[in-house]
Protein backbone atom coordinates (compact mmCIF):
# COMPACT_ATOMS: atom_id res chain seq x y z
CA UNK A 1 0.00 0.00 0.00
CA UNK A 2 1.27 3.75 -1.29
CA UNK A 3 1.73 6.40 1.08
CA UNK A 4 -1.39 9.10 2.17
CA UNK A 5 -0.58 12.45 1.76
CA UNK A 6 -3.41 14.70 3.80
CA UNK A 7 -3.62 18.22 5.13
CA UNK A 8 -2.62 21.52 3.84
CA UNK A 9 1.27 22.84 4.73
CA UNK A 10 2.18 26.25 3.74
CA UNK A 11 6.36 26.31 3.18
CA UNK A 12 8.05 28.89 1.23
CA UNK A 13 10.45 28.72 -1.67
CA UNK A 14 13.78 30.35 -0.96
CA UNK A 15 15.76 32.45 -3.54
CA UNK A 16 16.86 29.49 -5.85
CA UNK A 17 13.57 27.44 -6.13
CA UNK A 18 14.46 25.43 -3.17
CA UNK A 19 11.14 24.11 -1.56
CA UNK A 20 11.13 22.38 2.21
CA UNK A 21 8.70 19.67 2.28
CA UNK A 22 6.05 19.18 5.52
CA UNK A 23 8.47 17.63 7.75
CA UNK A 24 5.31 14.72 8.29
CA UNK A 25 5.67 13.32 4.50
CA UNK A 26 9.74 13.27 4.43
CA UNK A 27 9.97 9.63 5.59
CA UNK A 28 8.06 8.70 2.44
CA UNK A 29 9.72 10.53 0.43
CA UNK A 30 13.54 10.60 1.14
CA UNK A 31 13.31 7.89 -1.54
CA UNK A 32 13.22 10.59 -4.23
CA UNK A 33 10.41 12.54 -5.91
CA UNK A 34 8.84 13.06 -9.63
CA UNK A 35 7.15 17.03 -10.00
CA UNK A 36 5.28 17.53 -13.00
CA UNK A 37 2.64 19.63 -14.18
CA UNK A 38 -1.06 19.41 -12.81
CA UNK A 39 -4.07 20.77 -13.76
CA UNK A 40 -5.52 24.06 -12.77
CA UNK A 41 -1.81 25.84 -12.77
CA UNK A 42 -0.50 23.35 -9.76
CA UNK A 43 2.24 20.89 -9.79
CA UNK A 44 2.16 17.41 -8.79
CA UNK A 45 4.33 15.75 -6.53
CA UNK A 46 4.60 11.90 -6.46
CA UNK A 47 6.48 9.39 -4.51
CA UNK A 48 9.32 7.56 -7.21
CA UNK A 49 7.54 4.43 -6.61
CA UNK A 50 3.75 5.71 -7.19
CA UNK A 51 5.30 7.81 -10.20
CA UNK A 52 6.47 4.69 -11.44
CA UNK A 53 3.52 2.37 -10.65
CA UNK A 54 1.40 5.09 -12.31
CA UNK A 55 3.62 5.05 -15.65
CA UNK A 56 3.52 1.40 -16.03
CA UNK A 57 -0.41 0.97 -15.66
CA UNK A 58 -1.32 3.52 -18.40
CA UNK A 59 -1.63 2.18 -21.46
CA UNK A 60 -1.10 3.85 -25.09
CA UNK A 61 -3.92 6.65 -25.65
CA UNK A 62 -5.42 6.26 -28.65
CA UNK A 63 -7.34 9.60 -28.53
CA UNK A 64 -5.59 12.95 -29.46
CA UNK A 65 -6.52 14.19 -26.08
CA UNK A 66 -4.67 11.36 -24.09
CA UNK A 67 -1.86 11.62 -26.67
CA UNK A 68 -1.47 15.60 -25.89
CA UNK A 69 -1.75 14.54 -22.12
CA UNK A 70 1.09 12.17 -21.62
CA UNK A 71 3.15 14.31 -23.48
CA UNK A 72 3.04 17.52 -21.45
CA UNK A 73 2.66 15.01 -17.78
CA UNK A 74 5.53 13.48 -18.97
CA UNK A 75 7.68 15.82 -20.59
CA UNK A 76 7.33 18.19 -17.73
CA UNK A 77 8.16 15.18 -15.17
CA UNK A 78 11.27 15.69 -13.25
CA UNK A 79 13.07 13.58 -10.82
CA UNK A 80 14.45 15.05 -7.33
CA UNK A 81 15.97 13.75 -4.00
CA UNK A 82 15.16 15.58 -1.06
CA UNK A 83 18.37 16.81 0.57
CA UNK A 84 18.57 15.97 4.57
CA UNK A 85 16.25 18.67 5.25
CA UNK A 86 13.37 17.68 3.12
CA UNK A 87 14.02 20.01 0.62
CA UNK A 88 13.68 19.77 -2.90
CA UNK A 89 14.38 22.15 -6.38
CA UNK A 90 11.50 23.33 -8.23
CA UNK A 91 13.06 23.20 -11.68
CA UNK A 92 12.34 27.05 -13.42
CA UNK A 93 9.83 25.91 -15.72
CA UNK A 94 7.46 24.11 -13.55
CA UNK A 95 8.16 27.45 -11.05
CA UNK A 96 6.62 29.43 -14.01
CA UNK A 97 3.97 27.06 -14.98
CA UNK A 98 2.37 27.17 -11.45
CA UNK A 99 3.26 30.73 -10.81
CA UNK A 100 5.17 29.93 -7.76
CA UNK A 101 6.63 32.69 -5.96
CA UNK A 102 7.72 32.94 -2.13
CA UNK A 103 4.48 31.46 -0.30
CA UNK A 104 2.96 28.27 -1.34
CA UNK A 105 0.47 25.76 -0.15
CA UNK A 106 1.75 21.69 -0.80
CA UNK A 107 -2.01 19.88 0.01
CA UNK A 108 -2.03 16.21 0.60
CA UNK A 109 -4.55 14.14 -1.90
CA UNK A 110 -4.39 10.68 -1.00
CA UNK A 111 -2.11 9.22 -3.18
CA UNK A 112 0.39 12.55 -3.83
CA UNK A 113 1.24 16.40 -3.24
CA UNK A 114 0.17 19.59 -5.00
CA UNK A 115 2.11 22.68 -4.55
CA UNK A 116 0.08 25.79 -5.36
CA UNK A 117 1.34 29.69 -5.07
CA UNK A 118 -0.79 30.72 -1.90
CA UNK A 119 -2.66 33.50 -3.83
CA UNK A 120 -3.74 30.56 -6.58
CA UNK A 121 -4.72 28.22 -3.86
CA UNK A 122 -6.77 30.67 -1.79
CA UNK A 123 -8.03 31.90 -4.96
CA UNK A 124 -9.35 28.32 -5.75
CA UNK A 125 -10.62 27.04 -2.52
CA UNK A 126 -12.63 30.38 -2.38
CA UNK A 127 -14.23 29.38 -5.60
CA UNK A 128 -14.92 25.71 -4.82
CA UNK A 129 -15.92 26.05 -1.29
CA UNK A 130 -19.64 26.37 -2.27
CA UNK A 131 -19.83 23.63 -4.86
CA UNK A 132 -18.11 21.28 -2.04
CA UNK A 133 -20.87 22.23 0.23
CA UNK A 134 -23.24 21.24 -1.76
CA UNK A 135 -22.10 18.40 -2.56
CA UNK A 136 -24.22 15.25 -1.19
CA UNK A 137 -22.01 12.08 -0.31
CA UNK A 138 -23.35 9.04 -1.32
CA UNK A 139 -23.42 6.56 1.05
CA UNK A 140 -22.93 3.04 0.64
CA UNK A 141 -25.46 0.09 2.00
CA UNK A 142 -23.87 -1.88 4.64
Amino acid sequence: MGAVFLGTHTPRLDDKGRLILPAKFREQLAGGVVITKGQERCLFVFTQAAFEARAAAQQEPTTKAGRDYRRIFFASAFDEVPDRTGRITVPPGLRAYAGLRRDCVVVGLNTHLEIWDADAWHAYEAEQEPAFADQEEVVPAV
